[in-house]
């Protein structure tokens, strides 16, 4: 069916859905349009709503597969560290805005896909067949302990020193929230009262910008409020969320967004600073605070290891499904070892060459 649709026509009538829904940015848009054409990771991180008409009929084999609450939109640089209540740092998947019920092979097969990706634009310098090995491996294994979070404290000792390798110089970080242009009029007074009730003093003086970033949600309006606090810069920031772009794909009810019913119930140690209001996400924007890029991390670090927590992780998602766990261990049983890495090099054909004819419409546009 959505083989025929061309990935030019599936952006504009995705877009038209989501500006019905959400307020967009003209120029952001035009932004992640040409983001896109980049290479295919970036095409990926920014088309789950292609992804969502194709997976379905490229891996019919795994679409019949026991449904999870899913993260959906779900990649290789869609995980990150964040500080716990203790002020503890904590690392896993930090972006939900595509959650909703899937197969629990979708997630796997998404983020095996970014990571083939991440092999073949030199990203990540392990084999394909090993990244599928170990993000398998270490989903199996959480699913088969009943998962737990990774608190960068007393243990993973090496994921904390990957994560705070690039946390060493925080000046580069606020120059660059500091240098956001003010959002002026775009400062709707509901969102302005969430982020003001969510500084960490009442009364401070805060300065209103708009934020470009991300890939997925690049367009969507996002304003941050910044304001000094105690001789430091402190920073909140607001985006709007909707119901997953999968919905659309497939035409169906729309649902209120499951950001939040998703990290109530998976495994996982809560953000103190994160809370969902109505259609608005609220947190905390910090340097140990955000998404971890790949091209951040130290050369020589252990990649095995590190996409065998990314399993690990997603198998934490999965267990917010508790009734589910025995039917995805049997089902996992079931399948060929080699049944991930086959499913993922056919979506890294599907996604290349609809990358390829983006990048040849943005040319000739």
């Amino acid at each position: 069916m959505w083989r025929t649709v061309d990935i030019t026509e599936a952006t504009r009538s995705y877009e038209r859905w989501l500006g019905a829904r959400v307020p967009l940015l003209r120029g952001d848009l035009d932004l992640k349009h040409r983001l896109m054409s980049t290479d295919a990771f970036s095409f990926l991180r920014a088309t789950f709503y292609r992804w969502a008409q194709q997976w379905p009929e490229i891996c019919e084999d795994c679409a019949g597969a026991p449904a999870v609450l899913a993260v959906g939109d779900l990649h290789v640089e869609n995980f990150g560290t964040w500080r716990d209540a203790e002020g503890r740092l904590i690392w896993g998947i930090n972006d939900f805005d595509e959650v909703v019920a899937l197969p629990y092979t979708q997630d796997l097969v998404r983020l095996a896909t970014s990571a083939l990706i991440a092999v073949d634009e030199s990203r990540l310098t392990l084999s394909g067949g090993r990244a599928c090995e170990a993000l398998l491996e270490g989903y199996t294994q959480s699913l088969r302990e009943g998962g737990g979070a990774a608190v960068l404290a007393e243990r993973y000792r090496w994921l904390r020193d990957l994560a705070v390798a690039r946390l060493k110089d925080q000046r580069p970080y606020w120059e660059h929230m500091r240098a956001l242009r003010s959002a002026g009029a775009r400062g709707d007074h509901q969102v302005r009262r969430l982020l003001e009730a969510a500084l960490p003093a009442h009364g401070l003086d805060l300065r209103l910008v708009h934020r470009q970033a991300g890939f997925g949600s690049l367009g969507r309006l996002r304003l941050v409020a910044l304001a000094n606090w105690h001789g430091g810069m402190v920073a909140r920031e607001a985006k709007p969320l909707t119901t997953s772009a999968w919905l659309w794909a497939r035409g169906a009810r729309l649902l209120a967004p499951r950001y939040a019913e998703l990290l109530r119930r998976a495994v996982r140690v809560p953000d103190p600073c994160l809370a969902v209001h109505g259609q608005w996400l609220i947190r905390r924007l910090a340097p140990d605070c955000s998404r971890i890029e790949l091209a951040s991390l130290p050369r020589g670090h252990d990649e095995s290891r590190l996409l065998w927590m990314m399993g690990w992780e997603t198998a934490n998602m999965h267990l917010g499904s508790p009734a589910q766990r025995r039917r995805i261990l049997a089902d996992l049983g079931r399948k060929k070892p080699s049944w991930l890495a086959k499913a993922s090099g056919r979506m890294v054909e599907v996604v290349t060459r609809d990358w390829r004819k983006w990048g040849k419409a943005v040319r000739e546009d």
